[in-house]
């Protein structure tokens, strides 16, 4: 099973992806993630990708897309994988159409979760508040006037990707402000009838 999570910053992606994850025995590929271990690493990739992060911008198509080739080609990701954050842009999905063609895969859904902008900011402000009373470290990206660049730059260049998909036939839409576990029993309504490996 091969799936995108299409969706704002603090849409839910990385719940639902985990709970997926769980549930299909899936790998998820979260660009950020691999990119903050990246930079943890101090590696080429991490070092260039760590102040565009650092200001809520997004890292260059050539840059993810090299990363997400590796990451596919890893054992663990054979029985498939949830992709969050990736892609971000209409040249990355068709960047990531031909790495999957060319390695004889295809996506088995593209799932966007819908949210509300002004209250998927006060979550954000919540979760950061939450961190921050457990005494855990806030990220850069996490604080509330970065992701407002954040979610403008999603407007601008992720959100033309629900309608690449959808004229593709493949777009699915759930809604992202449902209790957690509505918006996993939504996905599994959706994944029920393509169980492919």
């Amino acid at each position: 099973m091969r799936l995108i999570l299409l969706g704002p910053p603090g849409a839910g992606k990385g719940t639902q992806a985990q709970r997926l994850v769980e549930k299909h025995g899936i790998v998820q590929l979260s660009t950020g993630d691999m990119l903050r271990a990246a930079v943890a690493a101090g590696t080429p990739v991490g070092l260039k990708a760590k102040s565009i992060m650092e200001a809520g911008q997004l890292v260059p198509d050539e840059v993810v897309v090299a990363i997400i080739a590796d990451r596919i080609g890893q054992p663990d990701a054979s029985k498939g994988f949830v992709l969050d954050g990736f892609p971000r842009t209409v040249p990355q999905a068709e960047a990531l159409d031909k790495l999957l063609a060319d390695r004889g895969l295809k996506l088995d859904a593209v799932i966007e979760l819908k949210v509300d902008e002004g209250i998927l900011l006060k979550r954000i402000e919540t979760r950061v508040a939450e961190m921050t009373a457990r005494g855990e470290k806030v990220r850069s990206d996490d604080k509330p006037e970065v992701l407002k660049g954040r979610l403008d730059a999603y407007r601008a260049q992720t959100a033309p990707l629900a309608g690449y998909y959808d004229a593709k036939g493949m777009l699915r839409s759930v809604d992202g402000m449902a209790p957690v576990d509505q918006v996993t029993a939504a996905l599994d309504g959706i994944l029920k009838p393509s169980k492919t490996a």
